[in-house]
């Protein structure tokens, strides 16, 4: 059965053809996007659903989304997605960071122009018949310092541009190394020094508890006397309160706002203050980046939905197509060691530890760390996935950890995972075979070769005589087939273990029986989904 989509704000045609032309079901209903309860109503039928800003989803509407496995906004903002709600849900959210970038950082030089030289008023006062060329005395750009808060995709673009202005550029970003900074022709400083040095200061970074008001009233106060500030990243970068009081004692001299800390923006403290040039959120407002947002969603949605890469997922590991071919099994792998390992374990779970040794260590961890997780955790919530399982051991206080090694033995890679409770360690190992199938090489250190079935008894036992033959007697005479079975031992005359595989799983009192034998330790019936 195809994926099913639904679009339910504006998307090119273009885009909508995507689907169309990649095998996928979609539904192009933009006039949803501002109705909550017709998108709640309908939303149960549907694997993916393709946003601009229009759309809010809810909590709400997640409730009702029975089938969705993702939602794409087709731009970088996803304030209108509730992320953890969507990731609880086991929904993967993507946005397309790229689509937009050299047109907001476009418009933020557009905008620094249009600040230097006083364009909006001028061009006002001339349609109003007034020739007031003394009033509008500007400065130019050239030789004058421009200070980027954040000098990542969009902000490096902005430094480019600036530089080919024959501006002098200094930055501040954290994560900038002196090394990229030097490649990209900027200086790296600190953000008092980038304060009391810039001619013009301009934003590029995202909005979280670090960047709030990162230009607040204090920090406006340490800013060059006659600065220029553009803000075309995020509302509530900079203090609007501060920044208009710092307009009107002549402090600063001039800002070009196109975010607010409140939008739609119908007021403003900055709002009708001289030199104080604002546009309604058009970073991204162009043909180009529109198209090319709607494009990379549609693109990103049908190869999640048909191949399972992931790309510019927010809370989920991405995985390119290319990963998802090589990975699959290794995923399909680690999902299974998880869901062994948690059915193997009744009490709660302090830690897991994941072992990558090999061709393993040099994959996505991050992805098979995720399938591990989720293969534990869906042996008490079925409905667990990728996405929801992260979020879910945070909340339960399970501390995840990765070690990666080079090859060790004779496999070219393995995975191993160990969980931790207050009574004990358990651990389980395993590989993928040329033939793209995994196997369980090692459990509790004893070393074994066995497929995964769908349905499986788990037995551990003292070696001695006699173990297969009451473990075939009580399957027969329960009238449970054994189609396959595995052993493996420590030692001769040492703990030893026992892998059935069944056409179908024991019910409670044939385990009962296993068990009054005395032969053993731990029985257990396992159920796995496989093909």
């Amino acid at each position: 059965m195809a994926p099913k989509v639904l679009v339910s704000d504006k998307l090119s045609e273009t885009a909508v053809q995507i689907f169309r032309d990649r095998g996928i079901e979609v539904d192009f209903r933009p006039e949803l996007g501002k109705d909550k309860d017709a998108l709640a109503a309908v939303i149960g039928e549907y694997d993916g659903l393709a946003i601009r800003s229009a759309t809010k989803v809810t909590p709400t509407i997640l409730a009702n989304a029975t089938n969705l496995k993702v939602i794409a906004r087709a731009g970088i903002g996803t304030d209108n997605i509730d992320k953890d709600a969507a990731s609880k849900k086991g929904v993967i959210v993507m946005n397309t960071p790229f689509g937009n970038m050299i047109t907001t950082a476009e418009h933020a030089i557009a905008m620094m122009f249009a600040v230097a030289r006083q364009i909006p008023e001028a061009s006002t006062s001339t349609h109003a018949g007034k020739w007031e060329k003394s009033k509008f005395m500007g400065v130019e750009l050239t030789n004058k310092t421009l200070g980027v808060i954040g000098a990542g995709n969009i902000g490096g673009i902005v430094c480019d541009r600036a530089r080919g202005l024959k501006m002098k550029v200094v930055a501040y970003d954290p994560f900038l190394s002196e090394e990229k900074a030097a490649k990209m022709q900027v200086e790296k400083v600190e953000l008092d020094e980038l304060l009391a040095r810039a001619d013009f200061i301009t934003l590029h970074v995202p909005f979280t508890e670090a960047t709030k008001n990162i230009l607040s009233r204090e920090n406006l106060a340490k800013t060059k006397k006659g600065v220029r500030i553009i803000n075309c990243a995020r509302g509530g970068l900079v203090d609007e309160e501060a920044l208009a009081d710092a307009l009107k004692s002549g402090h600063v001299a001039g800002a070009a706002f196109d975010v607010f800390s409140q939008e739609p923006a119908t007021e403003n403290p900055l709002f009708g203050l001289p030199n104080v040039v604002c546009t309604p959120h058009l970073g991204a407002a162009t043909t180009e980046a529109q198209e090319n947002v709607a494009l990379q969603v549609a693109e990103q949605m049908s190869n999640y939905l048909l191949t399972g890469a992931v790309e510019n997922a927010l809370n989920m590991p991405s995985v390119t197509a290319e990963e998802a071919k090589v990975m699959g099994p290794w995923i399909s792998l680690s999902g299974h060691l998880g869901n062994f390992i948690g059915q193997l374990t009744d009490e709660p779970i302090k830690a897991i530890n994941i072992l990558y040794d090999g061709a393993a260590s040099g994959m996505n961890l991050e992805a098979l760390n995720c399938a591990v997780v989720a293969g534990i955790m869906k042996t008490v919530n079925p409905d667990v996935n990728m996405v929801s399982a992260p979020v879910i051991a945070k909340e339960r206080g399970v501390k995840i950890s990765t070690t990666s090694q080079d090859k060790s033995g004779v496999f070219e890679g393995y995975v191993k995972v160990t969980v931790v409770t207050d009574k004990r360690e358990r651990s389980i190992g395993g590989t993928v075979f040329s033939d793209g199938k995994p196997r369980f090489i090692q459990i509790k250190g004893i070393n074994i070769d066995a497929e995964v079935g769908r349905h499986m008894l788990y037995t551990t036992n003292s070696d001695m005589p006699g173990i297969i033959g009451t473990l075939g007697q009580t399957m027969g005479e329960n009238g449970v087939n054994i189609a396959n079975f595995t052993l493996g031992r420590a030692a001769a005359g040492g703990e030893a273990i026992a892998l059935l595989y069944l056409d179908a799983q024991p019910d409670e009192t044939v385990l009962q029986k296993l068990k009054d034998t005395g032969m053993f330790g731990q029985v257990k019936s396992l159920e796995f989904d496989v093909a």
